[in-house]
């Protein structure tokens, strides 16, 4: 479920996800992984809670666009702008929750868990495969300083990726 809404010269983009990975539904243990929600308290305009995902989890979900969303055949370059945010404020990615959503999508069916070693195997395949003009097109109307673009490269991305920490957040004792 998503929606927009204008707010005087501010553009706020909503994006609930309503059919997380079935072990994503809170702070409890499974067979899989604890995965924390943060509450978070806001007080303007009034005062409330939000329950989000942690930041490593945030960061998983975006690579799990940037690696199996297919846009009608075309790039997502907000993707790659939002990988390169990851990778210079907050690198720390949680590999179990990214392997829950691929299998939840259909792109990871093996038997064996996500290893580091094939998540690196299959960001270096869509670097590869990425089609940077294209990206950097797609991406340029929101961008408010384009020559930020220009250092877009396969090169650029390859370098980048590697700042990236893998993390497993582990279950909690019974």
């Amino acid at each position: 479920m998503t929606g927009t809404t204008i707010l005087g010269s501010f553009l706020v983009y909503l994006s609930v996800l309503s059919s997380p990975p079935p072990y994503c539904k809170g702070p409890v243990r499974n067979g899989w992984a604890f995965v924390p929600l943060e509450n978070k308290y806001l007080l303007q305009p009034i005062p409330f809670s939000v329950r989000s995902y942690t930041l490593p989890d945030l960061f998983a979900g975006k690579m799990h666009a940037l690696l199996c969303r297919r846009w009608k055949n075309r790039v997502k370059g907000r993707d790659w702008f939002d990988l390169i945010w990851y990778c210079a404020y907050h690198p720390e990615l949680h590999l179990s929750h990214l392997e829950q959503r691929m299998r939840q999508s259909g792109h990871w069916e093996d038997g064996d868990p996500l290893a580091a070693s094939s998540f690196e195997r299959l960001v270096a395949e869509s670097i590869g495969s990425l089609d940077v003009d294209q990206a950097r097109q797609e991406v340029l109307p929101f961008v408010r300083q384009p020559e930020a673009l220009e250092v877009w490269s396969r090169e650029f991305f390859a370098e980048i990726v590697k700042r990236i920490k893998i993390i497993e957040i582990k279950k909690r004792a019974s």
